[in-house]
């Protein structure tokens, strides 16, 4: 499941969510993914969260 995020910089990129192995605050949000690879974006980690959540309910939705 993909989630659009953005980068400090204010472009926007796609993230692979069930590669996501942590997100921590520092204080910009770190995203690091199973393969140790990290990503800093704007979104707080709730901001992050709740766009997992929306792509998890929108593929379910799918598969019905």
């Amino acid at each position: 499941m993909m989630i659009t995020l953005h980068k400090l910089n204010g472009e926007s990129f796609l993230l692979n969510a069930s590669h996501i192995e942590t997100i921590e605050s520092k204080p910009d949000t770190v995203i690091t993914l199973t393969n140790d690879r990290k990503y800093i974006v704007q979104e707080t980690p709730e901001e992050v969260l709740v766009k997992i959540d929306n792509a998890i309910k929108n593929g379910i939705v799918l598969l019905k």
